[in-house]
């Protein structure tokens, strides 16, 4: 025989207020600052995985210029497709907002054979020349690459690339944690990051998903 299952009957509608009910049931009652909070929970949310509620790392500020940027319609420019696919279409588009991602391009491709590097990283190049062009600045979504986010560091250093923001969460074992650290170490740069090997392009779209919600793309 079969063992039951004991399945909780909850609406279609009602699945993610839920889900949001049992992750801060499982926080203990642990708070985060206000403008913090939806976005740790709906990262946690996002993987399952609570130790993003330690992890995560907010520079000062951050959250605030995050907020601005989008209600400005801005750019935003993603290291991967998946990122770029996780991240709300609708609400990026009430906003105005406009997502982007350059690593498929053939563009990408020839700059970063030419170069002797990564696309992540040549995609990286890319956006500095769309800064260049339009004058339009951006906020970055790094979720799987370090040499994207390396590139980025470098680039901004350089005064050829000015983010808004930065979401810098790549995964991995390579050259992971002093990528993140990295970015970390400049305070010129509003940033969010996770501390350690964990992320990953889940991660990227679920921070810029919250953002964009309390931004009021929802």
């Amino acid at each position: 025989m079969n063992k039951p299952y004991a399945f909780e009957a909850v609406k279609p509608g009602e699945i993610e207020a839920r889900s949001f009910e049992i992750i801060t049931r499982e926080l203990g009652g642990r708070t985060f600052p206000p403008e913090e909070d939806p976005i740790v929970k709906r990262v946690i949310h996002a993987t399952a995985d609570f130790t993003f509620a330690d992890s995560l790392v907010f520079s000062p500020g951050a959250v605030a210029q995050g907020l601005w940027a989008l209600k400005d319609g801005c750019l935003i420019i993603t290291d991967t497709n998946m990122a770029r696919a996780g991240i709300s279409a609708r609400a990026a588009g009430k906003l105005g907002d406009e997502v982007r991602c350059f690593m498929a391009e053939p563009e990408t491709a020839r700059m970063a054979e030419e170069a002797g590097t990564t696309r992540a990283a040549a995609s990286m190049e890319r956006a500095a020349e769309l800064e260049k062009m339009t004058g339009r600045r951006a906020i970055f979504a790094i979720g799987n690459a370090p040499t994207a986010l390396i590139r980025l560091c470098e680039l901004a250093d350089a005064g050829r690339l000015h983010p808004l923001l930065v979401v810098g969460v790549p995964v991995g074992f390579v050259n992971v944690v002093p990528a993140k650290e990295m970015l970390l170490e400049r305070a010129e740069i509003p940033s969010i990051t996770a501390r350690g090997r964990k992320g990953g392009s889940t991660v990227a779209a679920a921070v810029m998903n919250a953002l964009l919600y309390m931004a009021g793309g929802r």
